[in-house]
């Protein structure tokens, strides 16, 4: 049974030393990257190194996890292995057993998170809106202008290789069959 520490600051300038300062630990894992990163190698060979029975110490919350969402994956992931999670900051402790408060602590977690992941969809369907309703292009550019797939479309219905004209214009066969199958909009 081992006591890991995780942790991670956002910039090489700032300083870990303070965030798990007086606790025993066997081994520790200090990152520094973005919360937003979800390719963090420490946290990874963090995940890879804790057994059941182990306790992984991490400072705070938001030096764990990006978003809720992630906390939960996390922690799910963690206690299911039988590794006790203790945030020391925020006084939690989550192992995974059996613990009314555990469970609570947990639900509402979770349902701040659903909440906030709500309020997310909610924002992203407003702002899709307003832009259709102002004319403004949604999604990613088109590979070409509108005349050359018109062109494409008018090569390709006089029976060309689609292959072919997918390696003339530079697209994979992919895009070619998204233009074919593309309304006539201009």
């Amino acid at each position: 049974m081992a006591n890991v520490g995780y942790v991670r600051v956002s910039t090489t300038d700032q300083r870990t030393d303070r965030q798990l300062e007086g606790v025993a630990l066997d081994m520790v894992y200090e990152e520094k990257a973005s919360a937003a990163d979800t390719a963090r190698p420490q946290l990874q060979l963090c995940m890879a190194y804790v057994r059941q029975g182990d306790t992984l110490h991490v400072h705070s919350i938001d030096r764990l996890a990006r978003n809720l969402q992630d906390l939960l994956r996390l922690l799910g992931q963690l206690t299911g292995r039988g590794v006790a999670v203790q945030f020391h900051k925020e006084h939690l402790v989550f192992s995974g057993q059996d613990d009314p408060f555990q469970n609570l602590q947990l639900q509402i977690i979770g349902a701040v998170a659903e909440f906030e992941r709500a309020l997310i969809k909610e924002r992203q369907r407003e702002g899709i809106a307003k832009a259709k309703s102002q004319g403004r292009h949604l999604g990613r550019d088109r590979k070409l202008p509108p005349e050359l797939e018109l062109k494409i479309k008018a090569r390709a219905g006089a029976g060309e290789e689609k292959k072919a004209l997918a390696l003339e214009f530079g697209v994979s066969r992919q895009t070619l069959y998204r233009i074919l199958g593309r309304e006539a909009k201009g």
